[in-house]
């Protein structure tokens, strides 16, 4: 089934599942799924997107996971979640009651992973109250209980002029030791 329109409401079936358990080392937080992504009912799909092979390339992955094999970042202590579960889009297509900051948090005080990696400075700003400009790439003086957070730039195709795999080799580092 393919979705009517470019962003909304994702029906039940297109809803991909947190992937959340405790004692994790790293979860990692995008804002919401694209379209294609939610058809795909996979993470981070999209063949421009950096995510998979810089997991690999960082050593969070042994090996080049693929995005119909997600649920597989359990082995490797890694999680996966969004802020706007229950919507599709680009961020700047997404109503204002998609943004669930109040549950991110919930799920992270519920959980505490070691560390919760936003995956672009837009999840970090709805999650933390701060415009985009306000907040830097790396490890932040906050934290959600005992979970440290930290900010990466997007793996997104769409964002590739502000790609930098070193920041998300420092979180690499972080998680690996």
């Amino acid at each position: 089934m393919s979705l009517p329109e470019k962003y909304g409401v994702l029906p039940d079936t297109h809803l991909v599942p947190d992937l959340l358990t405790p004692g994790l080392k790293v979860v990692f937080c995008g804002t919401a799924l694209g379209r294609v992504l939610a058809e795909k009912r996979a993470y981070y799909a999209h063949p421009g997107n950096f995510f998979w092979r810089t997991l690999h390339a960082i050593g969070l992955t042994p090996e080049r996971v693929t995005p119909t094999d997600y649920a597989r970042l359990l082995d490797y202590g890694i999680g996966l979640t969004d802020l706007c579960k229950a919507h599709y889009g680009n961020d700047r297509e997404l109503s204002s009651e998609a943004w669930d900051a109040e549950a991110l948090r919930m799920k992270i005080l519920h959980y505490q992973p070691e560390i919760l990696a936003f995956t672009s400075k837009t999840a970090a700003s709805a999650c933390l109250g701060k415009s985009t400009s306000q907040i830097a790439l790396g490890c932040q003086s906050e934290t959600i209980g005992l979970t440290r957070l930290y900010v990466l730039p997007s793996p997104s195709g769409q964002a590739r002029t502000f790609w930098d795999q070193a920041v998300w080799q420092t979180l690499a580092n972080a998680a690996l030791v």
